[in-house]
């Protein structure tokens, strides 16, 4: 080493400047992860919620496939259900990669703007479930 604080024998110290890691382009690299400081929410039931919309969506659409309208009671209930609970996801989805948003612009702002696109995505296809859970609501 060229460091004149390197005795041989002596540890390296962690705290010793580290040169920056370049990618094969020769910019520096990117970490592959910000660390969430704040979880959602439903962190911790993120799967069972979901696991509970598979299931009222097979019923109704298992339901709808054998030629039972959509006003009917076993159309109407699992939809109505399963709606309700996969608002309640994507909500919590939406609210974790808006964080994820916020916490990438100081790293990397394109990979920022791109989770910003994956919100708009979420909310637009928020609209559409409420539409189509209002359309049932009313049939």
């Amino acid at each position: 080493m060229d460091d004149e604080r390197y005795a041989p024998g002596m540890p390296v110290l962690d705290r010793q400047a580290h040169p920056v890691r370049l990618d094969a382009s020769g910019r520096p690299l990117v970490p592959s992860r910000v660390p969430e400081t704040r979880p959602t929410p439903l962190q911790d039931w993120f799967i069972y919620l979901s696991i509970g919309v598979l299931v009222c969506g097979i019923v109704a659409i298992s339901a709808l496939q054998f030629g039972t309208p959509l006003g009917a009671p076993i159309v109407k209930v699992p939809v109505l259900i399963g709606g309700a609970l996969l608002v309640v996801v994507t909500v919590d989805a939406i609210l974790r990669i808006w964080r994820s948003a916020i916490a990438w612009l100081p790293v990397d702002r394109g990979r920022g703007w791109f989770r910003f696109v994956w919100v708009a995505t979420l909310v637009v296809s928020l609209v559409g479930l409420l539409t189509m859970m209002a359309l049932v609501a009313t049939a």
